[in-house]
C-alpha cells in the first residue's frame, strides 16, 4: 500500500491552481470537470502519480469557500533550505506564516506558508 493522495476543498480553483504551480512549483497532473455533480478535480504535484503522493484540489462549484476546522493539520514538504524557500514563495506572492527556525522543543529547521484558502503547509528543511 501506498499513500496517493491528500484532497482539500478550495474555493477558487484557478487561484489555488496558480499557488501551487506558480508559488510552490508543483505541476498540474490533470483536471476533470464533472458537470453532473457540479464540481472539478484537479491533481497537482511534484511528480507523477505513478511515482509518488500528490494533491487532489476538488471545487465544488456552488461552493466559494469552507471552515478549514481543527481536525486538518498540515501538508509538509521537504525543502533544502527553509529560509530560502520562504523567501522565494514570498517573492512569488505567497504568504509565509511562520518564519523560518528550529521547531519547538527541537533542532529541525521547519517553517509555514499558506495556500489561498488558509491551509497550512510546512517547510522542512532536509539535506
Amino acid at each position: 500500500m501506498r499513500i496517493l493522495h491528500t484532497m482539500l476543498r478550495v474555493g477558487e480553483l484557478e487561484r489555488s491552481i496558480a499557488f501551487y504551480t506558480e508559488v510552490l512549483g508543483m505541476r498540474l497532473l490533470r483536471r476533470q470537470d464533472y458537470p453532473e455533480g457540479r464540481f472539478t478535480l484537479a491533481f497537482v504535484g511534484y511528480q507523477d502519480e505513478a511515482h509518488g503522493a500528490v494533491l487532489e484540489l476538488t471545487h465544488n462549484w456552488d461552493t466559494a469557500s469552507y471552515d478549514l476546522g481543527n481536525g486538518f493539520g498540515h501538508i509538509a514538504l521537504a525543502v533544502p533550505d527553509a529560509r530560502q524557500a520562504c523567501d522565494d514563495i514570498r517573492a512569488r506572492g505567497g504568504k509565509v506564516a511562520r518564519e523560518a527556525g528550529p521547531m519547538k522543543h527541537g533542532t529541525t529547521v521547519i517553517a509555514f506558508v499558506e495556500d489561498p484558502d488558509g491551509y497550512k503547509i510546512e517547510l522542512i528543511q532536509r539535506d
